[in-house]
């Protein structure tokens, strides 16, 4: 399930993200005109809609479920929030808060974008449901320009061009995000098919040497591969399921090898 951003109406959604309402609407920022206070904020419905999300995923998320999680009917959050759509852009740009902005400066700017994804998979992991909106249009919000700040600043610590710079900070969010993903669906797996993994491969590793038994002679490289980097099993007492730990392992050797190019990147940037 895909959700692109920036479907209600433009500017009510970037009034609403960068808090530029007029004084007299919910959730405007001047003064309030005269009369009884409104009885929700803006804030408050977006709080309820992330908890909505992050608890019962985005399927679940319409105005009516956040209506009552508020003790309200959604009726009462149109005066508040347009819509749906624009209810979801500043979801996404109010998680975007959480991530840290400030690195400690070292001059060690690998240290500094290994901690920054490090971070940001652990964002993506608190809420999975953002992973489900899409990267083609960005919000245009606070916390997400915030966010975008601190990897470029980060990023310029290494002393490339800035065009190099750009399509890096594409380059890793997309396999952050890409590792998050990963690591929310095996999550939510044996969940939403009713079979654990054990059981899932199992039954499938049983049946490949009966449909394919000719396999390592069509696939020798898989099989070279699986032979010479065969993972060691888990402890019986591992927290951490077989699958997520995968991810996890690809998470971080993946990471290593990408700041690896950036660092030979810098190396040949600066030969004479």
């Amino acid at each position: 399930m895909v959700v692109y951003a920036g479907q209600g109406d433009a500017r009510r959604s970037m009034a609403l993200l960068w808090r530029t309402e007029d004084a007299g609407t919910p959730g405007g920022t001047g003064p309030p005109r005269s009369g009884p206070k409104p009885g929700l904020t803006v804030d408050a419905i977006v709080t309820a809609a992330v908890a909505v999300a992050d608890e019962d995923g985005m399927a679940a998320l319409s105005m009516r479920a956040v209506g009552e999680r508020l003790g309200r009917t959604a009726m009462a959050l149109y005066t508040y929030v347009p819509g749906k759509s624009e209810l979801l852009d500043l979801m996404y740009d109010a998680v975007h808060a959480e991530l840290p902005a400030d690195y400690t400066d070292t001059g060690n700017w690998r240290a500094s974008l290994t901690s920054w994804a490090d971070d940001t998979l652990a964002f993506h992991l608190r809420h999975p449901w953002v992973l489900q909106v899409s990267q083609a249009r960005p919000v245009l919000g606070p916390h997400e320009y915030a966010g975008l700040n601190t990897l470029v600043r980060l990023l310029y610590g290494t002393g490339l061009d800035a065009h190099v710079l750009r399509r890096l900070i594409g380059t890793l969010f997309h396999f952050v995000r890409g590792s998050a993903q990963t690591v929310a669906e095996s999550r939510q797996a044996a969940a939403v098919t009713g079979q654990s993994d054990e059981e899932w491969w199992f039954a499938r590793s049983a049946l490949l040497g009966e449909v394919a038994p000719d396999f390592a002679g069509r696939f020798p490289d898989v099989g070279r591969l699986e032979s010479e980097s065969a993972p060691e099993p888990p402890p019986a007492d591992d927290p951490v399921p077989y699958p997520e730990r995968q991810a996890r392992e690809t998470f971080t050797v993946g990471l290593g090898v990408l700041l690896d190019g950036i660092e030979a990147a810098v190396r040949r940037s600066a030969a004479p």
